[in-house]
């Protein structure tokens, strides 16, 4: 579908970016306690490789000591550990930034002495200055922002000139293979995800937000008319999630 018609993530066809973004909230404050399990499970484990890849692709930023780095709807902060995982010692820590609540607990649990400065915050209203971050990256979050191109212009807003967006997020593979796992995605995540943690409304509405989101040609347009260059997708695993990178 047209990215101009779905403008962002609407998980009940909410009237309002106000009311939709708070639907969100409350999905990932309901599924936060089995997030971890199911990311696992449902992605036959690959979602580590990609988070692995994905801070890969920014090496060059990320082994700077004096870089400053900001993970976008961190989740549980997998992402957000996997970029300080290419940091040296010492150096600035890593900020991770959802608004979820209960995500943010779980994951200073899971990386308690990390160097990484959690917040809880709204990645439509950044709380930073213009030209603060040498790169932004968020793993499988930003397809759930309200308003796609508002958030990529608070990206592009917050990042400085010559620094680097990162977005990994899913996408619908063609072919028969990619046929076959959009089956799976669609009707077994549901399914699957309902059982393990009794909330099977918010994961019927994880597959509808990747039906929802931009394709890469799409989404790589928004970049560009956001005002990024360099704009590139890497497809992983049939092409069903990938990393868009781009440069202010």
């Amino acid at each position: 579908m047209s990215s101009a018609i779905n403008s962002g993530a609407r998980p009940a066809d909410e009237p309002t970016e106000a009311a939709a973004a708070e639907r969100v909230r409350g999905i990932f404050n309901s599924i936060a306690p089995s997030y971890d399990l199911l990311n696992h499970l449902l992605s036959f484990g690959l979602d580590r490789r990609w988070w692995a890849s994905s801070a890969r692709a920014f090496q060059s930023i990320l082994k700077n000591p004096e870089a400053c780095v900001l993970d976008l709807c961190c989740g549980t902060g997998d992402m957000t550990a996997a970029l300080l995982a290419l940091r040296p010692q010492p150096a600035e820590p890593v900020t991770g930034l959802d608004f979820s609540a209960h995500m943010l607990t779980l994951a200073r649990k899971k990386f308690p002495a990390s160097n990484i400065l959690w917040i809880e915050g709204d990645a439509m209203h950044l709380p930073y200055t213009d030209n603060s971050f040498d790169l932004v990256t968020s793993a499988f979050g930003f397809r759930n922002l309200t308003n796609y191109s508002a958030g990529l212009a608070e990206i592009y807003r917050v990042l400085k000139p010559g620094a680097s967006i990162g977005i990994l997020d899913c996408n619908q593979p063609s072919g028969l293979s990619g046929a076959l796992y959009t089956l799976y995605f669609r009707y077994g995540l549901p399914l699957i995800g309902g059982l393990i943690s009794g909330d099977f409304a918010s994961y019927r509405y994880l597959p509808a937000s990747v039906a929802r989101f931009p394709r890469p040609p799409q989404m790589l347009d928004m970049l560009a008319h956001a005002g990024f260059h360099n704009c590139a997708w890497d497809g992983y695993f049939l092409r069903a999630a990938g990393l868009y990178r781009a440069v202010k």
